[in-house]
Formats: structure tokens, sequence, C-alpha cells
């Protein structure tokens, strides 16, 4: 599973690898020039998606929200990671398999392990290049029944750990490079691209246990370094 995420990158990094429509002449964002170091299942999250052929990036809610749902929001179950090899047939992510394909962008991911004194013991993974990590995700659109707001939201694809990866946990996000990523966005592929990253790909090592829990200081930068 992917449950926290880190944030790091840059605008120029995010044009670059996503090719992102770009207006001079409009003011852009700044929020996500802000690092983020405990990003959170219901935060929100940048996102990467198709706008009329093109790439754009928006922010959405981290916990896909079907566009059918009609109960409270407290009664949906967690659909902040949803599984490789049922998402193309679950109700709750088929339609978005379909026809809305996202990328989450991430410096780098924590995953746990049970440690030596048989508590939850933190790793940050991160790339060995040091690239932006681009999730496969899908998106949906919501509108709240009580408010009329349309509410973006968000869910990342894991698949089965790659070997790098599994002495930690036994599934990792689906990881997409470059050459996979406009196939995806637009959807000319399928489920054979969620498969774990290459061997080699990643790297980790161990944080502190201070990142076990969500309300840890998202601002605080010592959360990613070596204990």
């Amino acid at each position: 599973m992917c449950g926290r995420f880190t944030r790091m990158y840059t605008w120029a990094q995010l044009y670059a690898l996503y090719k992102l429509a770009y207006d001079s002449t409009a003011a852009q964002p700044k929020s996500n020039l802000q690092p983020r170091y405990n990003i959170c299942p219901t935060t929100e999250i940048d996102i990467i998606r198709d706008r009329n052929g093109r790439p754009e990036i928006v922010s959405a809610r981290w916990g896909l929200i079907p566009s059918w749902w009609k109960k409270p929001l407290k009664e949906l179950p967690a659909t902040f990671n949803a599984r490789s090899d049922t998402v193309h047939q679950k109700p709750m992510f088929r339609a978005a398999f379909k026809s809305r394909r996202c990328i989450i962008p991430a410096s780098g991911y924590y995953e746990w392990r049970k440690g030596e004194d048989g508590g939850r013991e933190p790793h940050y993974f991160r790339r060995v290049d040091g690239a932006v990590i681009s999730m496969a995700g899908l998106y949906e659109e919501w509108t709240d029944p009580a408010t009329g707001e349309i509410v973006t939201s968000a869910t990342i694809i894991v698949t089965d750990a790659s070997e790098e990866v599994a002495h930690i946990h036994n599934r990792m996000p689906v990881i997409l490079e470059q050459n996979q990523i406009e196939d995806w966005l637009f959807g000319k592929s399928g489920v054979e691209v969620l498969r774990p990253a290459p061997q080699g790909t990643m790297k980790e090592h161990r944080v502190s246990r201070r990142v076990n829990s969500s309300r840890a200081d998202e601002n605080d930068e010592t959360l990613i370094e070596p204990d």
C-alpha cells in the first residue's frame, strides 16, 4: 500500500516531466512549491490528468469518491489505494479506470514493517536517480449533495512489491517511467503497465517513528532524515 508520501518537487520539474500547458500571462499557483513531508489520506494532493488532450495539474482529495456515491463520506471505505489486479473490475474504481486516469507526483513515500521491539518501523523510499516519482492513479468528480460542490478525488494504484521493497512491505505504488506517462494518461495502456518497478529503481532508509503519527508536522523536513 501507499498511505503517506512527500512533495519536494518544483514547478519546473513538473512542467518538464509532464509537458504541462503553460500560460505565461496567467498567475501560476504557488502552493505546491511548499514542501510537504507527511501527506496523509483525505488531504489535498496534486494530480496530473488529461484535459482536452493536454496534461494539466489540479488539486484533489486523496481518497477516491465515486461519482455515484450517495451516503455520507464518513461511511466511505478506505479508497486512497486501489489494487492493480482488481482495479479494472471493482465497482469503486472501474469507471475511472476506463476514462479518468491520472498521475500522482511524489518525491518519496513511507512504508512500515514490524521493528525488533514489535512496534511499527517506518522507512522512506525514493528513486535512486532522484527524479520525481510518477505514481499511477485514477480520479473522479463527485457532487456533494449537501452543498452542490464538485469534489475532485483520487486514488493511488498499488501492485506487488519489487525485490528491493518486499523486505519492508509486500506492496508498492505503481511507478510509471517517462515513456509510459502519456499512454497511461490518455488511456492507451491498460493493466499490463501496473507492475512492480524494475530492480534498481528505488532505495530506502529507516526514519523516525514520529512519522507513525498522521499528525506529524508536514512542514518538518527532519521526518525524512535517516534514523
